[in-house]
């Protein structure tokens, strides 16, 4: 009888761990609709799912808002996000534009029971500002800084970028230039356009340059080292508590690759070609040892 007890522990207790895996509810990453969301939450989803959680997808999701609110509600345990827009939204009156100042600024304003993980500084999808190279030289402007001096004369042209993050009031947001008007385009191609054809003297962009049809052949992308434009770094959105030490940092470890020309590459091939951002993200974790 001994003999048959000692052989029943092991197998009741390999049923206990099968039931108690089949129990465990998913870590849920939640999307909103934009292209850039639905990479970023495919990546960190298959990002977690290597550290042997069960993970799925929620798309869909609206606004900010409704991240934060899903967050709250234990409904989603990560979302992604940039630290800029974020820190704008949580913070109207916040001053950061370095990385590190918003990092700084953007965890303490964080909702109770939310926090984020690192910031991707190697992605960084902040507003572009870009000249005609005619005007570049004449003017003799590389810089936004070397800009901000001449923007009470300049006329500048703004557009969002399809399949990105919603950047709150991009024109605005460029330290130590006001701009003589703004002018909005419906989309960068047309903002492009505007700027060829001189009906504006620049032209904001939000989001990188990678975004622009056509690309930036005879037009100039003003570098900013002196951050006057706030980054917008893709980050991880956390309720606190949902993920273990190692989970956060493989979500760290993510931050750590990501990178501003491979991110828009992504982007754009779900936006533009309908690609599937699970098979993307699959093929990015592998290429980067994730």
């Amino acid at each position: 009888m001994r003999v048959v007890a000692r052989m029943l522990v092991p197998v009741l207790a390999g049923l206990a761990v099968s039931c108690g895996a089949e129990e465990a509810e998913p870590l849920v990453v939640g999307a909103q609709g934009a292209a850039e969301s639905r990479v970023l939450a495919d990546i960190y989803a298959q990002a977690l799912a290597r550290t042997g959680a069960a993970v799925r997808v929620e798309p869909g999701l609206g606004s900010r808002a409704e991240v934060l609110a899903a967050l709250d509600a234990g409904t989603v345990a990560v979302a992604p996000d940039h630290n800029g827009a974020l820190l704008a939204d949580l913070n109207v009156g916040a001053e950061a534009t370095t990385t590190k100042a918003v990092t700084r600024e953007l965890n303490g304003s964080l909702p109770q029971g939310t926090v984020t993980s690192d910031a991707a500084d190697g992605a960084d999808f902040e507003p572009r500002v870009l000249v005609t190279a005619a005007v570049a030289e004449q003017r003799g402007i590389d810089s936004v800084e070397q800009l901000g001096a001449q923007c009470s004369s300049l006329v500048a042209g703004v557009a969002a970028v399809p399949g990105l993050f919603e950047l709150p009031q991009v024109a605005g947001k460029i330290s130590g230039c006001a701009f003589a008007s703004t002018e909005v385009f419906p989309g960068p191609g047309e903002l492009r356009r505007a700027l060829l054809e001189g009906r504006v003297q620049a032209a904001v962009l939000a989001g990188p340059a990678e975004f622009l049809p056509g690309g930036t052949e005879g037009l100039t992308v003003l570098a900013d080292p002196e951050d006057a434009i706030r980054p917008e770094n893709p980050l991880a959105l956390v309720r606190k508590g949902a993920l273990d030490d190692r989970q956060l940092e493989k979500l760290n470890y993510v931050a750590g690759e990501l990178t501003t020309d491979e991110l828009a590459t992504l982007v754009l091939r779900v936006r533009d070609e309908s690609a599937d951002p699970g098979e993307l993200a699959r093929t990015w974790l592998d290429a980067h040892g994730l």
